[in-house]
């Protein structure tokens, strides 16, 4: 498996393209290269540095909530078959499969991902995640 091409999964929140490569997925999504992409890691080990306060509650939480950590977003992975694709490349960007905006289109994904990956459920459209912000001295829901 080639950490540069797209891919078009269903991830715990909805379908998605991942990717290590930046710059392709900015030309999918069409936007700028200033926005960042979420992280999606294998482990906590792959975590930035997170303040000691928060480091208990990260590793109970469940894996529908993303961190703001040092202004990068993460989530780590643990739903078993997303998780299983990860394990291959221990982390990926990751971005909704659709055009900035819009609600996902099946056609449009497929046309510009490189490989599909679909189990017997299918691609759909869940609750997105929430998002935390983490600070030294506190922490701050944005979604």
């Amino acid at each position: 498996m080639n950490p540069n091409k797209i891919y078009l999964i269903q991830t715990n929140t909805t379908v998605g393209f991942l990717s290590q490569n930046l710059q392709k997925l900015n030309e999918i999504k069409k936007r700028s290269p200033n926005k960042k992409f979420l992280k999606v890691v294998n482990s906590y080990k792959l975590l930035p540095r997170v303040p000691k306060q928060y480091r208990g509650q990260i590793r109970k939480t469940p894996n529908k909530i993303t961190y703001v950590i040092n202004n990068e977003a993460y989530r780590v992975i643990t739903e078993k078959n997303h998780k299983e694709f990860l394990d291959k490349f221990k982390w990926m960007y990751s971005t909704s499969a659709n055009e900035s905006g819009k609600k996902f289109d099946e056609k449009f994904a497929k046309s510009r991902a490189d490989i599909f990956i679909i189990d017997n459920i299918g691609y759909f459209e869940a609750k997105p995640s929430k998002i935390i912000k983490l600070y030294k001295k506190g922490l701050k829901r944005l979604r």
